[in-house]
């Protein structure tokens, strides 16, 4: 295993179990950037290359709104493997 997967792996998933939070071997994930999940890496094995295209409103209470607001997250052009924060929203 290289350096690269090896900090991968000590990374935390979005909406994963706290007693397991990081990645999965037989798992895809985009990264986080910016916003208030900055840095959480979004398992998106099982999303279809048309859901991962339209991004993701994902629920929160670090954004803007607190409780019941969500961080939109879209893909970076040219990386899917990250996702960066646009906004929020209520």
């Amino acid at each position: 295993m290289d350096r690269d997967e090896e900090q991968l792996l000590r990374r935390r998933v979005y909406g994963a179990d706290h007693d397991n939070p990081g990645p999965r071997p037989d798992r895809r994930y985009a990264e986080l950037v910016g916003g208030p999940l900055d840095g959480l890496l979004l398992d998106i094995t099982e999303r279809t290359h048309g859901e991962v295209d339209t991004g993701v409103a994902l629920p929160t209470e670090l954004g803007q709104f607190g409780a019941g607001g969500r961080a939109i997250y879209d893909p970076r052009p040219g990386d899917p493997g990250r996702f960066d924060w646009t906004g929020d929203t209520p």
